[in-house]
């Protein structure tokens, strides 16, 4: 990427984070609803069938990478609603580089979630969670998620550039509920039937839950390498999609 196009890309960063202030509630909703999410399900709902010790320790780990997976509807909708309030239009007439919008969205959307990942932890800590595998763990087990976020997040925009309007963002959100859900970020594949168990354990989702929690724990982490491979494949495939469709609307 030319200095030309990170200049433009941080122009837009900066323009999305100034959203942040205009808008703090929707920041704070983004921030607590994960942490109500992990004290629901470790104590309300939780009890981790089959899971052998604490049931945290297998919880918030599987819980950081659910949130990695949720929230892209903030970042869907700003993307639709730049589209049809002509702001893509007007940025376009300017000389800017082509995708800039959508990288600077990105960004701000990258730095909210490394956000919620550490409020999150530090829920966790207070609640008796610990991460035993050491910094070099703990920095491989933060890169993982954010990777992964990263993959989901060019996947949401994709889908937010084919739904192009802000109330269809909704629907496609569904989609990604799904994702979270059938994995092992709450519960063992071993305690479902067969053929979910299977579908689990396939999930892109789980295998990034999988390798965090090795990594946390301090075991051997030989899941890594699929936490790595999923979310770049996500990326190969959407990433480009992404830019062509944009590109196509910029015409």
């Amino acid at each position: 990427m030319s200095a030309h196009a990170l200049t433009d890309s941080w122009t837009m960063t900066r323009r999305e984070l100034a959203h942040w202030g205009r808008q703090p509630v929707q920041v704070v909703v983004n921030l607590v609803f994960p942490v109500m999410l992990l004290l629901m399900f470790g104590y309300l709902v939780g009890g981790g069938r089959g899971v052998h010790g604490s049931y945290i320790d297998y919880l918030l780990p599987g819980m950081l990478a659910l949130t990695m997976a949720f929230g892209l509807e903030g970042t869907m909708i700003a993307v639709t609603q730049d589209l049809n309030k002509g702001v893509v239009d007007r940025f376009r007439s300017m000389p800017m580089a082509n995708g800039a919008v959508l990288v600077g969205r990105s960004a701000a959307d990258m730095l909210q979630s490394a956000l919620a990942l550490f409020v999150l932890m530090g829920v966790g800590y207070a609640l008796g969670w610990r991460a035993d595998g050491g910094p070099g763990a703990f920095l491989g087990a933060v890169g993982l998620l954010l990777l992964f976020r990263f993959a989901m997040l060019w996947i949401g925009i994709h889908l937010a550039l084919v739904a192009g309007k802000p109330e269809m963002v909704q629907a496609v959100q569904i989609l990604v509920w799904p994702v979270g859900f059938l994995s092992n970020a709450l519960a063992l594949p071993g305690s479902m039937p067969g053929w979910l168990g299977t579908v689990v354990e396939w999930n892109p989702m789980s295998q990034t839950a999988t390798a965090v929690r090795d990594l946390f724990g301090g075991t051997a982490a030989e899941t890594v390498a699929a936490a790595v491979i999923w979310p770049l494949v996500l990326l190969a495939v959407f990433f480009p999609l992404a830019v062509r469709r944009f590109a196509r609307l910029s015409r």
